[in-house]
């Protein structure tokens, strides 16, 4: 049984230039039972170069648990002998407990028999000793290791992404209520003291049409910039300077509708969100006080009737 592995092994001699992918060294612990000890298994594995495998022994999953508890490994093989280690409830347990060291079961079943099992309660990899070779064991043994760096590596990636969103969201609600006391300080200033130190919400004071306008030009804004809506922008400040909106007012009609947008992002940044509504509400204001400024100028010089020719007052 155990001489197949011996046998097979001289029959997967390779150039190294196949080896590229294995790590040149794996630290490995085979859990074993008393009448399947590790020789064979550590003779197998120092007789293929491929990869230098450092092999330790437990006997029993009890000593393996204490060597797992102390000691860190690449990799783990556990010998699948029903009668004495039975290594499907040895990995249910181990995974039960966090554990997500990559694990390769070792047995006399068919592949066919044995594979899913291990894989339904956690296990990398079944290999059968009647049929796998030496060499097939080491790539099957270093693709676990490489598929569990890959997942710690994303695991990390995920949660600094995470934390990274988050900030972003704190930033933004942070620049929110900065811009709202901006708007208070602007009252201050005013010496309106018939005012509420509150402003009022925008519904009471504006037209529902004018906020989902308003809040369709920001996504669109967002998306697309500034390039191809210009004129949109333009139309959208005459509007205004015709209902007679100040440039507070129309700020508090932006951060009431930036702060819903950043509401529904989710889990989304909203680092891009922020700048992009900061330049749409520049251009509104330039746009706002452009307009206010040509009403000024037609007021202070109205237009004046001009004489037909020959007619003129002398």
């Amino acid at each position: 049984m155990d001489a197949t592995l011996l046998d097979r092994m001289s029959e997967n001699r390779l150039s190294s230039s196949v080896w590229r992918g294995l790590p040149p060294r794996m630290r490995v612990l085979y859990i074993a039972t008393q009448s399947r000890t590790g020789g064979w298994l550590a003779e197998a594995l120092a007789a293929d170069s491929a990869s230098q495998v450092v092999l330790e022994e437990a006997v029993g999953s009890v000593a393996a648990m204490a060597r797992l508890r102390d000691e860190t490994f690449d990799a783990v093989l556990v010998s699948h002998e029903p009668d004495e280690l039975d290594a499907l409830e040895l990995i249910e347990g181990y995974r039960a407990g966090g554990a997500d060291d990559p694990i390769v079961v070792l047995g006399t079943q068919s592949e066919q028999e044995t594979a899913s099992l291990c894989y339904e309660v956690g296990a990398d990899g079944y290999v059968c000793v009647h049929t796998a070779t030496t060499r097939n064991l080491i790539w099957i043994v270093a693709r676990a290791i490489e598929r569990h760096k890959l997942l710690s590596e994303n695991h990390r990636f995920n949660v600094a992404e995470q934390t990274r969103l988050q900030r972003e969201h704190d930033e933004a609600e942070h620049l929110l209520v900065e811009q709202r006391a901006l708007l208070g300080d602007l009252e201050t200033l005013r010496g309106d003291r018939r005012r509420q130190h509150t402003p009022p919400s925008v519904e009471k004071f504006l037209p529902s049409e004018l906020i989902a306008h308003y809040r369709e030009l920001l996504r669109t804004y967002v998306i697309m910039g500034t390039g191809n809506l210009a004129g949109e922008l333009r139309r959208l400040a005459e509007l205004l300077v015709s209902a007679g909106l100040t440039s507070r007012q129309t700020m508090q009609l932006h951060l009431h509708v930036l702060e819903e947008l950043i509401r529904g992002l989710g889990e989304r940044s909203a680092r891009h969100v922020m700048t992009r509504a900061d330049l749409l509400v520049m251009e509104v204001m330039i746009h706002l006080a452009e307009g206010y400024r040509r009403r000024y100028q037609q007021r202070v010089n109205p237009p004046t009737q001009q004489n037909l020719p020959g007619f003129e007052v002398s």
